[in-house]
C-alpha cells in the first residue's frame, strides 16, 4: 500500500491527501511533526534530503515535492485521463500551474508559517508576493471556472491549498471574487476532504 508522510496542518501535504481520497486510492499515512521540525531530523533527511514534506512511498518509488507526486499519482491511477492528459498542449498548460502551486503560491504559504508558527520572514515581501499571483488568478479565472481544460486538473489541486489558506497569513482574499468563487467550486468536487483552515462546502 502507498506510504505518505504526512501533517495535518501542510497545505503541500494536504494537496496528496485530497488528491488521493478524489481519485479513491487506500493508503498509510505517517504523522510527522512539523511544528517541531521532525522533518528536520537525521532519519527525514534520509528518506527526502531537502528536509521537507510530503514524502510519498508506493512500492520501491519514493517521490519527493507535492507537484511530482500528484503528477505520479495522476498518471498512475487515474483512470479517467482527465486530472493530467496525455497530450503535449494539455501536460504543458498544466505544468505551468504546478510551477506557480510549489512558487509564487508559496509567498501565501510563508505568511501562514509568519502568522501562525511565529517565523522570522519578511511578512510584507510575502503578502506583496501573495497579492500579486492572485491578482493574477483572478484575472485568468474571470472567463473559466477551473485554471485550465474546462475541467478540474492537477493544476487546481496544485494551487488550492494555500490560496484557500491566504486568510491564516493575513491576506484577505475579498479582492479577487474569481478565485473566491473557483474555491467554492473546488470544495464542491466528488471525493473533497477539508483540512485545518479549510472548512468543507457549506
Amino acid at each position: 500500500m502507498p506510504k505518505l508522510y504526512d501533517c495535518d496542518i501542510s497545505g503541500s501535504c494536504y494537496k496528496i491527501r485530497l488528491f488521493l481520497n478524489i481519485l479513491g486510492v487506500s493508503y498509510d499515512a505517517v504523522p510527522v511533526d512539523f511544528v517541531h521540525k521532525e522533518h528536520k531530523t537525521a532519519p527525514y533527511l534520509a528518506l527526502n534530503p531537502f528536509g521537507e514534506i510530503p514524502i510519498f512511498e508506493d512500492g520501491e518509488l519514493r517521490l519527493r515535492d507535492a507537484q511530482a507526486i500528484l503528477i505520479y499519482l495522476a498518471r498512475k491511477y487515474d483512470t479517467s485521463g482527465n486530472w493530467f492528459p496525455e497530450d503535449a498542449k494539455s501536460q504543458g498548460q498544466i505544468a505551468q500551474w504546478l510551477s506557480t502551486g510549489g512558487g509564487e503560491i508559496m509567498n501565501a504559504a510563508g505568511a501562514r508559517l509568519v502568522k501562525v508558527l511565529n517565523y522570522p520572514l519578511d511578512l510584507e515581501k510575502l503578502h506583496a508576493g501573495a497579492k500579486r499571483v492572485f491578482g493574477i488568478m483572478d484575472a485568468h479565472l474571470a472567463d473559466r471556472e477551473f485554471l485550465e481544460l474546462g475541467h478540474p486538473t492537477i493544476a487546481d489541486i496544485a494551487c488550492f491549498p494555500y490560496t484557500a489558506l491566504a486568510g491564516e497569513g493575513g491576506i484577505d482574499l475579498a479582492p479577487y471574487p474569481n478565485v473566491l468563487a473557483w474555491i467554492e467550486r473546488m470544495k464542491g468536487l466528488e471525493g473533497f476532504i477539508p483540512m485545518p483552515g479549510i472548512a468543507a462546502k457549506a
